[in-house]
């Protein structure tokens, strides 16, 4: 039988607040410009399939950058 470490309890609230703050800042960051973009193409020239690949582009763009967006936003929150 295996025996697991115990996992660590001791996270402060300031941290935990920390942790949620910078999450829901990174979920906008790799959402909101992509479907922007995506729903701007769409109602501009009515494409389906631009929009999608265009804004599909964009979000693994923002993706490649995800550690560097993070640490940004945790120094600024720190």
């Amino acid at each position: 039988m295996f025996k697991f470490p115990k996992k660590k309890s001791n996270v402060s609230p300031e941290i935990l607040v920390r942790m949620i703050w910078v999450s829901s800042f990174l979920a906008m960051v790799f959402t909101l410009p992509p479907l922007g973009i995506f729903l701007g193409i769409y109602f501009l020239s009515g494409n389906l399939i631009v929009g999608a690949v265009v804004g599909f582009g964009v979000h693994f763009v923002i993706l490649a950058f995800s550690g560097r967006i993070s640490k940004i936003f945790t120094k600024i929150l720190s």
